[in-house]
């Protein structure tokens, strides 16, 4: 299933895209994407439900994040080996984790607002995961047991304020916007093999990264069962799992980060693309 949430920022309604990819209406059988609509049960439930008997949204609405209540926004740095080596840092022994304020989330089109005094706004296309079950001291073996489903995810991230100002990776990671998630949440049984994912990003128009998710340092197994050794991990937790090559922070010979109007456009295959307008926050 392709699962969505659809409608004006705060007030979006559950959705699902059907085989024709057509948006229909989700909203007489469960109130939200999130909670215990996320567990095996829920999903069963809506799987049960007849497709054509859902009403067609005939509009062209607006895709809001495709989860809603989410709990934890977790992040996961420097997982992609490719990625590591044009940042120049070695691959970590242990996955680095860091969190991104929820504030953060936006809808897959939605406009991405540069905070006042950004000079170093970068671009990260991400696999997202979605935890659907509760779990706590999970093995690798076990972990794709407890997710819900898979996102597009695009980690903008401001490299002055995560690197220079004193503090931990989050303070470049949640300015507000930097989160677009979606558009849609695909259901795990939908995903045959989640670590050969071909993925993409787009500047203007000129395609900046380039990547696989089976570069991956540690897999989505592994980071699940690490995580779950840490802390519980709760349905509507959201995992992004690290980012390929070609972000701005690594070109050579300088930097290249984003400035007002430039346009965003990334993808991952089966998980949908998303689309975003940079503005500048005044």
């Amino acid at each position: 299933m392709k699962l969505c949430r659809y409608g004006e920022p705060g007030k979006e309604k559950p959705g699902l895209i059907d085989a024709d990819g057509k948006l229909r209406d989700l909203s007489p059988h469960v109130h939200d994407i999130a909670g215990a609509t996320l567990g095996a049960a829920g999903l069963d439930r809506l799987r049960e439900i007849d497709v054509n008997t859902l009403s067609l949204v005939q509009t062209s609405p607006r895709f809001g994040p495709c989860v809603g209540e989410i709990g934890k926004f977790m992040c996961i740095g420097l997982n992609y080996s490719d990625h590591a080596a044009e940042t120049g840092a070695e691959p970590p022994e242990h996955p680095i984790l860091f969190m991104k304020a929820n504030s953060a989330i936006v809808g897959p089109n939605d406009d991405v607002v540069m905070p006042r005094g950004s000079t170093s706004t970068d671009w990260e296309v991400e696999l997202g995961v979605v935890i659907g079950t509760k779990c706590k001291y999970v093995s690798e073996e076990d972990a794709l047991d407890y997710v819900a489903g898979y996102c597009t995810l695009n980690d903008v991230s401001e490299r002055h304020f995560q690197a220079k100002i004193s503090g931990q990776w989050t303070k470049g990671k949640s300015c507000d916007t930097f989160g677009p998630t979606g558009p849609w949440l695909v259901t795990k049984d939908e995903v045959e093999d989640v670590q050969n994912l071909d993925m993409w990003l787009d500047v203007n128009g000129k395609r900046m990264q380039t990547g696989n998710t089976k570069t991956m340092i540690f897999t989505v197994a592994q980071i699940i069962a690490h995580l779950s050794q840490l802390f519980t991990l709760h349905p509507g937790d959201v995992i992004s799992t690290g980012t390929p090559p070609g972000v701005g922070l690594g070109m050579k010979p300088d930097p290249v980060y984003l400035k007002e109007g430039d346009v965003m456009e990334l993808g991952i295959k089966g998980l949908g693309e998303q689309r975003q307008t940079v503005k500048a926050d005044t």
